[in-house]
């Protein structure tokens, strides 16, 4: 029996991230979910997946292919993650299959493979092979002057056994076609072949259909569509290049031919050809994923955006303005009277591109700076700064140029606003700029005043319809310096002074969230009540997972609301059920980060940019800010906290072994005559903010 003195066992951190993704896959099976909207869950848990793999996966992959142990990751460890993800998509198919299509299929949106295809739809089939597929394809017959062509990550490929010799007679039999990224991989069939239901067919079964024309003499024996995920964290030592920009330039193109991780072949590929791939790739035979479908689900989100119907997608929520701002009215001026709270989705991130435009347009505004993260495809927010540089204020852009994924859209980003004459700095060597900041410096009668506005998340509109955020809009007058001082170190790299109120990674962000945690424990242990109630992405940071079970064995009532992975092991010896972790899993994805204690009747809250991970901590600019005001604090704590902590109808709980069970199991064993009531925090909050 293990005992407090034991040595703490965490979670599998890897297996808990493929936990999440179990819990989101879920998702596709819930019937009260329109069906392209459980359609379009089954595509992100299938893009999940490759990330994981091209981030995660390479250490356990060579850990199996020398057999030794490597750090902390061992063969076995890789046999368990392996075990794990193959059973997520062994899932994932089955409920592709046997769920989603057929109940497509009943609504009139059909995926019409080779086989269910008309003479008419074949002979359409065949024309627009013809014109738009055969002349991008070029077979590649392997031999010594033709060797295994690179193959690009994540690229759809076909690798294909062949009777018969060539056109110099020789016994060339396999050969690989690499399949353009720049052909669709859904097309839609014609209303005049379609009737009145929507019909598609996917461009892996337009070249099957006609892959043997591509082997003229040449017998196909047996053929195999195949995708391989290859490691994709860029690696570019800051300390040893003179231009990060044009560094990652370069590491871009590397990244689409990095180390293999894992290989997707065909469920029915024959057992020659698969072991041929893997012998390639260098890979063990636990990297090989047999699909029943298509390799690649994620790209089945063209469907989801294609197909029509209202009733098959969610019904569109328009985001109100915050009930705390006043139309037609400065924001400067509001926000001398007040912070402004921002609850994303539910309230509109149209108003921080308004103050933005606002700050642009002002004759008074003498400076504007921002960090850049994640700003996707709308280009609003760039042209309002380049705007402001034309009207000649001076603005400064943080760009992170490491955001991962998202490097080749944040250099053009810093590229264009270079080219009007912004000052463009890209953080600090050895750390990635989370922070989401943005500060604007205004001339006015009594001097220079400051506005600022935070957030927990990006400066991305259209994930700010889709993600839950929380931002506020500021003039105190502490913050917005504690901003510009960090603005500052960041640019110059002079030495941080002391700040007032915000929290600043990697400096004391860490120390403060843990002298909090040891000041609710030493609460606890006085026989004062102590809780703590902490909302985020992911925990797995050791030290501070150590110090809340420490707390939480000492009498804090710790809740953790967490929606992706979780290393703390809630059966630690000495807890007795005072530290509980849920994860919240709906329509929209969480992603605000709320720090709450109680130490006797004392509030501490914070909003954050930062996870409690070991790398938002220590390798990161994250920042967190206090929410002092007493109403803005008990709003954040109601919509934030205690609808989660209510919830049961989107909530899983995590049990003692690591798995997750949907608290709404629970939910509806109520008591014979009992009415059930049913929480979901998202839905109420949609419902509050549409009223």
């Amino acid at each position: 029996m293990r005992s407090v003195n034991s040595p703490l066992k965490l979670l599998n951190r890897d297996i808990s991230i493929l936990a999440f993704n179990a819990r989101v896959l879920s998702l596709a099976q819930n019937a009260e979910y329109p069906l392209l909207e459980r359609l379009r869950f089954l595509c992100i848990v299938s893009s999940n997946l490759d990330e994981f793999f091209e981030v995660r996966a390479a250490p356990h992959v060579d850990a199996m292919r020398d057999n030794e142990k490597k750090t902390d990751i061992s063969v076995q460890s890789y046999l368990e993650i392996s075990k794990v993800a193959h059973t997520l998509v062994e899932k994932q198919y089955e409920i592709f299959n046997t769920d989603l299509m057929p109940a497509l299929a009943s609504a009139g949106v059909y995926l019409v493979s080779n086989a269910e295809r008309t003479l008419e739809q074949k002979r359409w089939v065949a024309r627009y092979f013809e014109s738009s597929v055969r002349p991008l394809l070029v077979p590649v017959a392997l031999d010594p002057s033709h060797p295994f062509p690179q193959v690009a990550n994540k690229s759809l490929n076909f690798i294909v056994s062949l009777g018969g010799t060539d056109a110099f007679g020789r016994n060339n039999n396999i050969a690989i076609v690499k399949v353009p990224r720049a052909l669709p991989r859904l097309i839609k069939l014609p209303k005049h072949l379609s009737g009145k239901q929507q019909k598609f067919v996917s461009l892996s079964s337009v070249i099957r259909a006609h892959l043997a024309s591509l082997f003229t003499g040449r017998e196909v024996l047996c053929f195999s569509q195949f995708r391989v995920t290859r490691h994709s964290d860029l690696a570019v030592d800051e300390e040893d290049v003179k231009n990060l920009r044009t560094a990652l330039r370069k590491g871009l193109v590397q990244r689409h031919f990095g180390e293999a991780v894992r290989l997707e072949v065909s469920h029915g590929c024959d057992e020659k050809l698969a072991k041929l791939l893997l012998q390639q790739f260098d890979l063990p035979k636990q990297s090989l994923y047999r699909v029943n479908g298509l390799v690649n689900l994620a790209r089945l989100m063209q469907l989801a955006d294609l197909a029509e119907g209202d009733h098959l997608k969610f019904k569109p929520h328009e985001p109100q303005i915050s009930q705390q701002l006043v139309s037609n009215q400065s924001f400067f001026s509001q926000l001398k009277q007040r912070d402004i709270l921002i609850h994303q989705p539910y309230e509109s991130f149209e108003s921080v591109i308004d103050f933005l435009r606002e700050a642009v347009h002002d004759p008074d505004v003498l400076s504007i700076q921002q960090t850049i993260y994640r700003t996707g495809s709308d280009p609003r927010m760039l042209k309002l700064l380049q705007e402001a540089v034309r009207r000649g204020k001076e603005v400064m852009a943080v760009v992170e140029l490491k955001a991962r994924f998202d490097e080749e859209a944040n250099i053009n980003w810093a590229e264009d606003l270079e080219s009007v004459g912004a000052q463009v700095v890209y953080g600090i060597v050895g750390l990635k700029t989370h922070a989401k900041m943005l500060l604007v410096m205004r001339r006015e009668t009594n001097g220079l005043q400051y506005y600022g506005h935070v957030s927990t998340g990006n400066y991305n509109p259209r994930t700010a319809r889709l993600y839950t955020d929380v931002s506020m809009l500021t003039a105190d007058a502490q913050i917005t310096r504690d901003m510009e001082h960090l603005f500052r170190h960041i640019a110059s790299q002079v030495k941080l002074p002391r700040m007032q109120k915000l929290l600043v990674a990697p400096f004391n962000l860490h120390k403060q969230m843990l002298a909090k945690i040891r000041a609710a424990e030493m609460c606890a242990k006085s026989g004062q009540p102590a809780s703590i109630i902490l909302k985020m992405n992911a925990l797995t940071d050791e030290v501070l997972v150590k110090a809340l079970v420490k707390a939480g064995r000492a009498g804090v009532e710790v809740d953790l609301i967490l929606r992706g992975a979780c290393i703390l092991p809630i059966d630690a010896p000495g807890l007795n059920g005072r530290i509980r972790v849920r994860s919240v899993i709906g329509r929209l994805l969480e992603h605000s980060r709320v720090f709450y204690f109680k130490i006797a009747e004392v509030e501490h809250m914070w909003l954050s940019s930062a996870d409690w991970m070991n790398r938002n901590m220590m390798r990161r600019v994250e920042i967190a800010w206090p929410i002092t005001d007493a109403k803005n604090r008990a709003r954040i704590l109601q919509e934030c906290c205690q609808m989660y902590l209510e919830d049961n109808h989107d909530a899983w709980i995590l049990n003692a072994d690591g798995s997750y069970q949907p608290i709404a199991a629970q939910a509806h064993k109520a008591k014979p005559g009992e009415p059930v009531r049913i929480n979901s925090a998202q839905l109420q909050l949609l419902h509050k903010y549409t009223d």
